[in-house]
């Protein structure tokens, strides 16, 4: 393979590929050098095999706080959403009692 085709096989493993890199890819990928395919692909998956490696040995752990605040935020702006969506009606029964309405 030459520098051009691995680079692009790194575009490949790393999912930003333009159309005019898909085509070049789809013409390596339909050529019948079988051997360029076989090696095109096993180029890709050791870029993806070391982006996976980097990414894991890079990454934190969030904060234990971070979870319950994400999902009070998300609670937060479902609730008018689901108000939203089953408003309801209050009237005063004639025994001086709330009734609730569905609309």
């Amino acid at each position: 393979m030459n520098e051009s085709q691995i680079d692009l096989a790194h575009a490949v493993a790393l999912g930003s590929i333009g159309d005019e890199d898909q085509r070049a890819v789809q013409q390596l990928l339909d050529s019948g050098d079988d051997r360029l395919r076989a090696d095109f692909n096993r180029e890709v998956q050791l870029t993806r095999e070391a982006l996976t490696v980097f990414s894991s040995a890079s990454a934190d752990q969030p904060p234990a706080s971070l979870r319950d605040r994400l999902l009070a935020a998300i609670a937060e702006d479902q609730a008018p959403a689901a108000a939203a969506r089953h408003p309801h009606r209050v009237t005063r029964n004639h025994d001086g009692t709330d009734s609730t309405a569905h609309l």
